[in-house]
Protein backbone atom coordinates (compact mmCIF):
# COMPACT_ATOMS: atom_id res chain seq x y z
CA UNK A 1 0.00 0.00 0.00
CA UNK A 2 1.32 3.13 -1.07
CA UNK A 3 1.93 6.32 1.97
CA UNK A 4 -0.24 8.91 1.32
CA UNK A 5 1.62 12.25 1.42
CA UNK A 6 0.14 14.91 3.45
CA UNK A 7 -1.05 18.37 1.29
CA UNK A 8 1.33 20.56 2.90
CA UNK A 9 4.14 18.13 2.65
CA UNK A 10 3.43 17.27 -0.74
CA UNK A 11 3.55 21.13 -1.65
CA UNK A 12 6.76 21.19 -0.36
CA UNK A 13 8.06 18.07 -2.19
CA UNK A 14 6.87 19.72 -5.24
CA UNK A 15 9.14 23.30 -4.65
CA UNK A 16 12.18 21.21 -3.29
CA UNK A 17 11.48 19.61 -6.91
CA UNK A 18 11.29 22.54 -8.62
CA UNK A 19 7.41 22.04 -9.45
CA UNK A 20 4.95 24.66 -8.76
CA UNK A 21 1.44 24.12 -7.98
CA UNK A 22 -1.36 26.33 -9.28
CA UNK A 23 -2.90 28.77 -7.09
CA UNK A 24 -6.86 27.54 -5.82
CA UNK A 25 -7.78 30.21 -8.07
CA UNK A 26 -6.13 29.17 -11.06
CA UNK A 27 -7.04 25.43 -10.51
CA UNK A 28 -10.45 26.56 -10.30
CA UNK A 29 -10.49 28.51 -13.42
CA UNK A 30 -8.95 25.38 -15.37
CA UNK A 31 -11.34 23.34 -13.72
CA UNK A 32 -14.40 25.48 -14.53
CA UNK A 33 -12.74 25.62 -18.29
CA UNK A 34 -12.96 21.78 -18.50
CA UNK A 35 -16.31 21.51 -16.90
CA UNK A 36 -17.62 23.94 -19.44
CA UNK A 37 -15.83 22.20 -22.30
CA UNK A 38 -17.38 18.88 -21.21
CA UNK A 39 -20.85 20.51 -20.60
CA UNK A 40 -20.81 22.66 -23.80
CA UNK A 41 -19.14 21.16 -26.36
CA UNK A 42 -21.88 20.39 -29.15
CA UNK A 43 -24.87 21.67 -27.22
CA UNK A 44 -27.45 22.71 -29.81
CA UNK A 45 -28.51 25.79 -27.74
CA UNK A 46 -25.43 26.99 -26.17
CA UNK A 47 -22.20 27.91 -27.57
CA UNK A 48 -19.28 28.53 -24.85
CA UNK A 49 -15.90 30.82 -26.13
CA UNK A 50 -13.35 31.44 -24.03
CA UNK A 51 -11.87 34.85 -24.30
CA UNK A 52 -7.79 35.45 -23.43
CA UNK A 53 -5.74 33.01 -22.45
CA UNK A 54 -6.01 29.82 -21.21
CA UNK A 55 -7.06 29.23 -17.90
CA UNK A 56 -9.77 31.91 -18.90
CA UNK A 57 -11.16 34.84 -17.01
CA UNK A 58 -13.88 35.59 -19.03
CA UNK A 59 -16.42 33.83 -21.70
CA UNK A 60 -18.57 35.11 -24.70
CA UNK A 61 -21.88 32.48 -24.64
CA UNK A 62 -23.76 32.13 -27.46
CA UNK A 63 -27.51 31.10 -26.52
CA UNK A 64 -29.71 30.22 -29.08
CA UNK A 65 -32.99 30.21 -27.00
CA UNK A 66 -36.10 32.37 -27.36
CA UNK A 67 -36.07 35.43 -25.24
CA UNK A 68 -37.59 38.56 -25.13
CA UNK A 69 -36.47 42.74 -26.10
CA UNK A 70 -38.00 46.01 -26.64
CA UNK A 71 -39.05 46.32 -30.32
CA UNK A 72 -39.10 50.32 -30.84
CA UNK A 73 -42.49 50.70 -29.56
CA UNK A 74 -41.40 49.38 -26.76
CA UNK A 75 -43.40 46.09 -27.25
CA UNK A 76 -42.02 42.94 -26.22
CA UNK A 77 -40.94 40.69 -29.37
CA UNK A 78 -39.29 37.56 -29.38
CA UNK A 79 -35.57 37.17 -30.42
CA UNK A 80 -34.13 33.96 -30.70
CA UNK A 81 -30.17 34.70 -30.43
CA UNK A 82 -28.77 36.20 -27.12
CA UNK A 83 -24.69 36.68 -26.54
CA UNK A 84 -23.08 36.67 -23.43
CA UNK A 85 -20.03 37.75 -21.66
CA UNK A 86 -19.68 36.56 -18.36
CA UNK A 87 -16.63 37.40 -16.16
CA UNK A 88 -14.89 35.89 -13.27
CA UNK A 89 -13.28 38.84 -11.13
CA UNK A 90 -9.95 38.97 -9.44
CA UNK A 91 -11.91 37.71 -6.02
CA UNK A 92 -13.94 34.60 -8.01
CA UNK A 93 -14.93 32.08 -6.41
CA UNK A 94 -15.61 34.06 -3.72
CA UNK A 95 -17.00 36.98 -5.66
CA UNK A 96 -19.86 35.97 -7.91
CA UNK A 97 -18.97 36.43 -12.18
CA UNK A 98 -20.01 39.32 -13.65
CA UNK A 99 -22.65 39.04 -16.57
CA UNK A 100 -23.80 41.00 -19.19
CA UNK A 101 -25.41 40.87 -22.28
CA UNK A 102 -24.82 42.03 -25.43
CA UNK A 103 -28.44 43.07 -26.08
CA UNK A 104 -31.06 44.79 -23.95
CA UNK A 105 -32.97 41.70 -23.23
CA UNK A 106 -36.21 42.24 -21.10
CA UNK A 107 -36.58 40.53 -18.45
CA UNK A 108 -36.92 41.50 -14.60
CA UNK A 109 -33.26 40.07 -13.63
CA UNK A 110 -31.57 41.91 -16.90
CA UNK A 111 -30.56 45.55 -16.87
CA UNK A 112 -26.96 46.77 -16.93
CA UNK A 113 -26.02 43.50 -16.03
CA UNK A 114 -27.46 39.82 -15.55
CA UNK A 115 -28.72 39.48 -11.52
CA UNK A 116 -27.23 36.37 -10.92
CA UNK A 117 -26.65 36.89 -6.86
CA UNK A 118 -29.89 35.09 -6.19
CA UNK A 119 -28.42 31.96 -7.08
CA UNK A 120 -24.94 32.26 -6.71
CA UNK A 121 -22.46 30.47 -3.96
CA UNK A 122 -18.65 29.74 -4.75
CA UNK A 123 -19.61 25.72 -4.91
CA UNK A 124 -21.88 26.05 -7.58
CA UNK A 125 -20.10 25.64 -11.06
CA UNK A 126 -19.74 27.51 -13.47
CA UNK A 127 -21.62 25.38 -15.85
CA UNK A 128 -24.39 25.61 -13.91
CA UNK A 129 -24.25 29.48 -13.86
CA UNK A 130 -24.33 29.32 -17.29
CA UNK A 131 -27.42 26.89 -17.66
CA UNK A 132 -29.46 28.97 -14.91
CA UNK A 133 -29.20 32.00 -17.37
CA UNK A 134 -30.40 30.22 -20.80
CA UNK A 135 -33.17 29.30 -18.38
CA UNK A 136 -33.72 33.37 -17.41
CA UNK A 137 -33.19 33.86 -21.21
CA UNK A 138 -36.66 31.74 -21.72
CA UNK A 139 -38.41 33.02 -19.20
CA UNK A 140 -38.42 29.68 -16.83
CA UNK A 141 -36.55 31.22 -14.36
CA UNK A 142 -37.46 34.95 -12.55
CA UNK A 143 -37.54 36.93 -9.26
CA UNK A 144 -39.92 39.64 -9.35
CA UNK A 145 -39.12 40.67 -5.48
CA UNK A 146 -35.68 42.23 -6.41
CA UNK A 147 -36.24 42.71 -9.97
CA UNK A 148 -33.35 45.40 -12.00
CA UNK A 149 -36.10 45.95 -14.52
CA UNK A 150 -39.31 46.94 -12.69
CA UNK A 151 -41.57 47.39 -16.25
CA UNK A 152 -40.57 43.82 -16.91
CA UNK A 153 -41.10 42.28 -13.68
CA UNK A 154 -44.87 44.22 -13.76
CA UNK A 155 -45.35 43.08 -17.54
CA UNK A 156 -44.61 39.24 -16.29
CA UNK A 157 -46.98 39.65 -13.31
CA UNK A 158 -49.67 40.27 -15.93
CA UNK A 159 -48.08 38.14 -18.75
CA UNK A 160 -48.02 34.80 -16.60
CA UNK A 161 -49.71 32.98 -19.31
CA UNK A 162 -47.43 33.68 -22.05
CA UNK A 163 -44.64 32.44 -19.98
CA UNK A 164 -42.21 30.59 -20.51
CA UNK A 165 -40.82 32.27 -23.90
CA UNK A 166 -38.91 29.05 -24.09
CA UNK A 167 -39.37 25.77 -23.41
CA UNK A 168 -36.01 23.85 -23.95
CA UNK A 169 -34.61 22.21 -21.05
CA UNK A 170 -30.62 22.88 -21.48
CA UNK A 171 -29.75 20.22 -18.79
CA UNK A 172 -31.02 17.46 -20.68
CA UNK A 173 -29.04 18.53 -23.57
CA UNK A 174 -25.64 18.90 -21.96
CA UNK A 175 -22.58 17.26 -23.33
CA UNK A 176 -21.60 15.31 -20.19
CA UNK A 177 -20.61 11.78 -21.20
CA UNK A 178 -22.83 8.54 -19.92
CA UNK A 179 -21.19 5.70 -18.85
CA UNK A 180 -22.87 2.31 -19.06
CA UNK A 181 -22.20 -0.60 -17.48
CA UNK A 182 -22.37 -4.04 -19.34
CA UNK A 183 -23.25 -7.22 -16.94
CA UNK A 184 -20.70 -10.14 -17.86
CA UNK A 185 -23.65 -12.01 -18.75
CA UNK A 186 -24.75 -10.03 -21.60
CA UNK A 187 -21.17 -11.32 -23.08
CA UNK A 188 -17.45 -10.07 -23.00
Amino acid sequence: MAATIPPICAKRQAAREGFRLPSPRVARLTNDYTQLRLRFDGHPHIHVEPVGTLPPERYQIIYDVPTLLLDPQNRPTVSQRTIVTLTLPHGYPKEKPHAVSHEAVFHPNFGDYVCIADFWSPAQSLADIVLDIGQMLQWQKYNIQSPLNAVAADWAVKNTHELPIGRYDLFSQTSMPTVTVQSSEQGV
